[in-house]
């Protein structure tokens, strides 16, 4: 055996993969991945197909197509009343989980401490962990999931280098509110302490909430960085496209790794997301898209034994189950793939010590044929 010292020793194949796999495996319909299963506008495959019919098939700019990075300033100043600049403040890159990756490796140092919340995104701690810094996890409990700002405050130290938010949040469906952000704003001044926002379902907010973008809060603003998923925003999860913007200073930083790390993102691509973007209604019509999904998918299982809090936010609805079983999620998980042939994701994976509150999270980002088939086997468990 070769031996090998790895550095995330903890690590292993991650629930999506696992949960994807088996619904594959067993024939099941799977909302355990966030992906939609209906089709990308027209307009916008058509729009990648003239960027490649044109010639725009070699390396683009390394912070990205400067008319793509006007758009999206032009976009975020306009609905958050901010004032970032597409030269220097935004960069583009290949998903958000790309720009998270390399936020991570430009600033954190290790013995630096970063303050994250669980149920996290899982791609958080396995970079924290690579460049030796230390998680400091704070964890959030079902169903409200809200962030006790006081608990927050006895958690930072003089090793804080980083917070990780992500609002609205991946796996809850909750989103922070403004007297939140200003909790924050408040606990953050006279710090040197970068933010880290996800914001990647920004435009999938439901029951007439506004998307608290830190970009709406100069306290936070200038110390943070943003990062937005246009695989969330339009459907395009595969393509891997993002961006992030942040204050200068720390983009400068930011563009240091990312040229050695991707260097640039797909360029017809990104010919294509200008011209897309050009068009408002394509990304502030999405609040009302998903929510009549949410609204429908809750409505076929309100005689159902899950009870549930609708999601504020993302394409991700949680059910409890505790009415039904009293197995461990996983469990429970694994049994609605095997034998009810339906594929969800078990929260704990995403916890402290796997904290279990008996709750499954659902991928309602699907046409209204699998919702409905989907309801029909939840109904009857």
């Amino acid at each position: 055996m070769r031996n090998i010292h790895t550095k995330l020793p903890n690590v292993s194949t991650t629930i999506f993969t696992v949960m994807s796999k088996m619904a594959n495996d067993y024939k099941a319909i799977n909302l355990s991945q966030g992906f939609p299963n209906f089709k990308t506008d027209k307009k916008l495959i058509d729009l990648v197909t003239i960027g490649m019919q044109k010639g725009h098939n070699q390396y683009a700019p390394m912070p990205g197509l400067l008319s793509l990075r006007k758009v999206i300033v032009e976009k975020t100043n306009a609905l958050y009343n901010s004032d970032y600049h597409p030269e220097t403040d935004i960069t583009i890159t290949s998903g958000a989980t790309q720009a998270i990756f390399t936020i991570i490796s430009a600033f954190i140092h290790p013995g630096d401490e970063v303050i994250i919340f669980k149920p996290a995104y899982d791609s958080y701690e396995p970079s924290i962990e690579l460049f030796g810094g230390t998680i400091i996890p704070i964890q959030l409990s079902a169903p409200s999931f809200t962030i006790d700002w006081k608990e927050v405050a006895s958690k930072i130290t003089s090793k804080t280098k980083m917070i990780i938010i992500n609002t609205p949040h991946n796996p809850s469906g909750t989103v922070l509110s403004k007297n939140d952000m200003l909790q924050l704003e408040a606990l953050l001044k006279n710090t040197d302490i970068i933010l880290l926002s996800d914001e990647v379902y920004e435009h999938i907010i439901f029951d007439g909430q506004e998307h608290q973008s830190i970009a709406r809060f100069p306290g936070l603003a200038e110390r943070a960085f943003i990062t937005a998923s246009f695989g969330k925003t339009f459907h395009t999860t595969g393509w891997k496209m993002g961006y992030c913007i942040a204050p200068k200073d720390l983009m400068t930083e930011f563009r240091k790794v990312h040229q050695f790390n991707v260097f640039c993102s797909n360029h017809p691509v990104q010919h294509a997301l200008a011209a897309y973007l050009k068009t408002p209604e394509h990304y502030l019509s999405l609040p009302n898209f998903y929510q009549e999904k949410r609204d429908v998918f809750l409505s076929l299982i309100k005689d159902s034994k899950f009870s549930y809090i609708p999601a504020a936010g993302t394409y991700f609805q949680l059910l409890d189950y505790t009415a039904i079983t009293d197995e461990s999620d996983v469990a429970f998980a694994e049994r609605l793939t095997k034998e009810h042939k339906i594929a969800s994701i078990p929260v704990s994976v995403f916890n402290l010590n796997q904290q279990d509150d008996k709750v499954l999270r659902f991928c309602f980002a699907k046409t209204e044929d699998t919702l409905k088939r989907a309801a029909e086997i939840l109904c009857n468990i």
